[in-house]
């Protein structure tokens, strides 16, 4: 049954990051994030060096539990497998729970998984979740990304339901790609924040990716959604 109260106490939601493989170093933007947001805050998921699928997801469970208002996943790398894993496994809002507290999701440069990973622990999360998620979902994918090509992000969005975006050529969007806090992630962050907050009809999910822009290239006119 679903919770007739969770409308109406409704608060602007919480951010949760999910880092990949290694954690997010200080220079990540996903930490920088943290230190700069008072709404953000990271999800420890522990065994770092050598992530163990149903750990992080559990993780990521309880997390979602213990948040008092309804969540954001803004996940990095190996981390959007695990929320991909979260809602096969954990079904969210399915058989009459009621509303899932994640209420949206970004996800950033997700690697391959299934076939020669460029880091073998990245198998651990193999075979990718094929399952639609169950929230809104934006998924940013860069032209030079080691970990995945442009083509394998284009079949993991459209497997997932998000919106595709092309972030243009910074590598696995990491410390490593030089965008400091990356101010386009925050405007596509806001983006999907303001879907969430005030659905609308247009939807977000298409498997069809946004005009490439630079991390400074965010003041062209307002996104398709």
């Amino acid at each position: 049954m679903a919770n007739p109260g969770f409308h109406q106490q409704r608060k602007s939601p919480l951010l949760l990051t999910v880092p990949g493989l290694g954690d997010s170093g200080r220079r990540h933007w996903q930490s920088i994030w943290e230190r700069e947001r008072d709404d953000c805050r990271k999800i420890d998921l522990g065994m770092w060096d050598r992530p163990h699928r149903n750990t992080w997801v559990n993780k990521i469970n309880q997390a979602v539990a213990d948040a008092d208002r309804p969540v954001v996943l803004v996940a990095h790398s190996l981390g959007c497998h695990a929320v991909a894993w979260w809602n096969a496994l954990e079904r969210p809002g399915a058989f009459g729970s009621g509303e899932s507290k994640v209420v949206g999701a970004l996800l950033v440069a997700p690697p391959v998984v299934d076939i020669g990973p460029l880091d073998s622990r990245l198998g651990a999360f193999a075979p990718m979740p094929r399952e639609k998620l169950a929230f809104p979902s934006i998924l940013v994918a860069s032209q030079d990304d080691q970990y995945a090509t442009f083509g394998h992000s284009r079949k993991m969005a459209r497997l997932w339901g998000s919106r595709l975006v092309d972030a243009g050529w910074i590598g696995h969007i990491n410390a490593d790609s030089g965008i400091g806090n990356w101010p386009f992630g925050l405007h596509l962050l806001n983006r999907l924040l303001w879907f969430v907050s005030d659905p609308h009809p247009m939807a977000l999910h298409s498997a069809e990716p946004l005009p490439p822009r630079t991390s400074q290239d965010i003041t062209l006119g307002p996104d398709p959604w």
